[in-house]
């Protein structure tokens, strides 16, 4: 069946896929005649998408109805359901419908049932977990390839690093180092990825490493850094997060006895076993209790931003504290 679904907060990437499937089924002759968007403000936007998907298209190519931003995976009214039920089967051949929504369906619901059953794509685009470096690099050398830029594993690294996750800012780098190495066939350098490349110098991960150390003035200067680069406070609380929860199950597992570096990245979910080492000397002179003890001072920060405190102040005092914690007793200072 002509419908597809897509979910997910990588808009970026979700945005690249719209754009192919648009172009594939479109004439551009004829678009204005057999493309709609619906978004979700408008009154009935369901009904009148499936009313649209069933009207024959003008012209050459096919019809595409996007309905953007819907709640039809998470909340959809009886009378719409009925008319997704009743409309679904019989979508023409040449008519295609595009569902997209950055929240992840509801497997419960009937609506989400009956569109997993239709649908020709049900494709999620989630990003990255920052922490993630392993996967963070993947992304970079896959999209590197896209773009035609060469990359050293090293350079791949200082990507990753330097982006995160994302997807807009990495393909926007790449794209300028691209027009910068026009014509040449050799691949990037570090020095030309760090003049380059913006926001290099610091970014979540790093902070997360001066707090492990307890060095208040360097966390402090690295958070200044990344409010600066106008990185989201909540994006760097999921990074720290994601990070003193690995260290943590590190920690656990090998004071647990456990020494094979296989079971260990198992247990902490952690995709590249080869990286346990480096985690464990990094939890080396941290207590169990430590970073227990910094995982509700993170949930705090997480809902004091999501109630609209104000972001550099509350993450300013949260830092201060989460580095007097890993500074109590510890073989850092």
């Amino acid at each position: 069946m002509p419908i597809y679904v897509y979910w997910g907060e990588d808009d970026f990437a979700m945005e690249q896929a719209i754009a192919l499937l648009r172009d594939r089924v479109l004439d551009p002759l004829w678009t204005s005649f057999n493309y709609t968007s619906f978004s979700p403000d408008r009154p009935d936007a369901a009904i009148q998408a499936l009313n649209q998907v069933m009207t024959p298209t003008f012209g050459a190519g096919g019809r595409l109805v996007w309905l953007s931003n819907t709640t039809l995976c998470q909340h959809c009214p009886d009378n719409v359901l009925a008319e997704l039920t009743r409309t679904l089967p019989d979508i023409p051949e040449n008519s295609f419908l595009l569902l997209t929504t950055r929240n992840k369906p509801d497997e419960r619901l009937k609506s989400t049932k009956l569109l997993k059953q239709f649908a020709t794509e049900f494709r999620e685009f989630p990003l990255i977990p920052p922490w993630k470096t392993e996967l963070l690099v993947q992304a970079v050398n896959q999209a590197a390839q896209n773009v035609g830029v060469k990359l050293t594993s090293k350079t791949a690294e200082m990507l990753a690093e330097a982006v995160g996750n994302d997807t807009r800012l990495l393909y926007n780098e790449l794209e300028k180092l691209r027009l910068y190495t026009a014509g040449s066939k050799k691949a990037l350098d570090v020095d030309t990825v760090t003049q380059l490349v913006r926001n290099t110098t610091q970014n979540s991960l790093q902070l997360s490493a001066a707090i492990r150390t307890g060095d208040t003035a360097k966390a402090l200067n690295i958070l200044a850094d990344l409010m600066n680069a106008s990185e989201p406070g909540l994006r760097i609380v999921a990074t720290l997060i994601g990070q003193f929860r690995t260290w943590l199950w590190v920690k656990i597992v090998m004071e647990g006895g456990e020494r094979n570096p296989q079971a260990i990245a198992q247990a902490a979910e952690i995709g590249n076993p080869k990286r346990v080492y480096f985690l464990q000397q990094e939890v080396k002179f941290l207590s169990v209790q430590q970073l227990i003890s910094c995982l509700p001072l993170l949930l705090e920060l997480e809902l004091s931003l999501k109630q609209g405190a104000t972001e550099m102040s509350v993450l300013q005092t949260k830092v201060i504290e989460l580095c007097q914690v890993c500074r109590q007793n510890s073989q850092y200072t």
